[in-house]
């Protein structure tokens, strides 16, 4: 049987094949990770109880990863800031924290509104805004009297609002827009070294492209004031629009932000700094003069306003479509019975579950 020797195999080589096997074997079990191991690796998970929110992974860090967002509402336009809200916690990748600021009387409205609806789970704190800090500041002349609603003078009083120990960026929103893209994108706005602020400018290639008017400083203030002519502004200088804007509250308690534009807001009381113009009053004026050419830039894209100034409209469908943020600045509101692309804002209206506050006008399920 030569064949069959040929083919033997010495008990020795079998030894040590099975060594070797054993050996392969040992190494494999220790470097394979466990099914267990995997199952426990920290993920982001989309939960539609939180209207679009994420869940943050294990060894999340709230103080660090959170995105601080502050909207100011009253009675009136509560149903503005709802949506405004669903629409950051639909469209948002990060978390949001929302700091709610309203008046007493409205208090307890929206946080029914929150907890009655698919916002429940939002992270989220209303404060009560103190009056009295305008108390007799406050001067419109002619024009939207709505301007001079204590509630829109909230944002100069961002320090007194936010917890005490808040620095850091702060995001601050008009309770009329729409937030289409993710707010993370907004945030991370690069704001330069010893500045505090980015607004979005009036004259931006948005601007050119649809032939919109271009304020400038003209349009808001009064240069024949002689305590704004010692600013040396320029009259021609473009305006940007206050209702969106990224913040630092380090510099702003720094530079003792609040302190300039009350100045100018009960000067405005005395004499004729702003509100006699074709802008109009309100708490734009004291921000485009402390904040005279000293900010940085936000995206075009991420402030697509004036849908509020007509009920027509020159941005295309396709256009508002791309948009990342809409802002219907003006009289005609999107809540009310006629606006411009009233679609986008309806895609995130939630009812009012206490019955208080309805639309004017037939509601398009989508």
């Amino acid at each position: 049987m030569p064949i069959l020797a040929a083919m033997a195999i010495s008990p020795r080589k079998i030894f040590l094949f099975l060594v070797f096997a054993g050996a392969i074997g040992l190494l494999l079990a220790f470097h394979k990770p466990s099914r267990k191991k995997l199952m426990q690796a920290p993920k982001l998970v989309f939960d539609s109880r939180n209207a679009g929110e994420l869940k943050p992974p294990e060894g999340f860090d709230p103080a660090a990863d959170t995105i601080p967002v502050v909207i100011s509402t009253d009675e009136g336009r509560l149903m503005g800031a709802v949506a405004a809200i669903n629409s950051i916690a639909t469209n948002s990748k990060s978390p949001v924290k929302f700091y709610l600021i309203t008046d007493k009387d409205t208090k307890d409205h929206l946080e029914q509104w929150i907890l009655k609806t698919r916002l429940h789970s939002i992270n989220h704190e209303i404060i009560v805004f103190n009056e009295e800090w305008v108390k007799g500041k406050i001067n419109v002349r002619g024009g939207r009297q709505e301007l001079a609603s204590p509630l829109n003078y909230a944002r100069f009083y961002l320090p007194k609002l936010l917890p005490p120990d808040f620095n850091g960026k702060i995001l601050y929103l008009d309770d009329d827009v729409i937030v289409q893209g993710d707010i993370t994108q907004l945030y991370n706005t690069k704001i330069d070294e010893t500045l505090v602020m980015a607004f979005s400018e009036d004259c931006n290639t948005v601007s050119n492209r649809f032939g919109l008017f271009m304020n400038t400083y003209a349009n808001y203030i009064n240069f024949g004031n002689e305590n704004v002519k010692k600013l040396g502004m320029k009259p021609g200088t473009c305006s940007f629009n206050t209702g969106v804007f990224v913040a630092n509250m380090t510099e702003w308690k720094n530079q003792k932000i609040t302190t300039k534009l009350e100045f100018w807001t009960a000067l405005n009381t005395e004499e004729n700094v702003y509100g006699a113009q074709q802008g109009g009053g309100g708490s734009q004026p004291p921000m485009m003069i402390v904040f005279y050419n000293q900010y940085s830039k936000i995206d075009p894209m991420w402030h697509i306003r004036h849908l509020g100034w007509t009920a027509g409209t020159r941005y295309s469908k396709q256009f508002i479509m791309e948009a990342k943020l809409l802002h219907w600045n003006g009289r005609f509101k999107p809540w009310g019975r006629t606006s411009q692309h009233m679609d986008a804002w309806e895609r995130y209206y939630i009812p009012d579950p206490t019955g208080k506050s309805q639309l004017t006008r037939k509601f398009r399920m989508f």
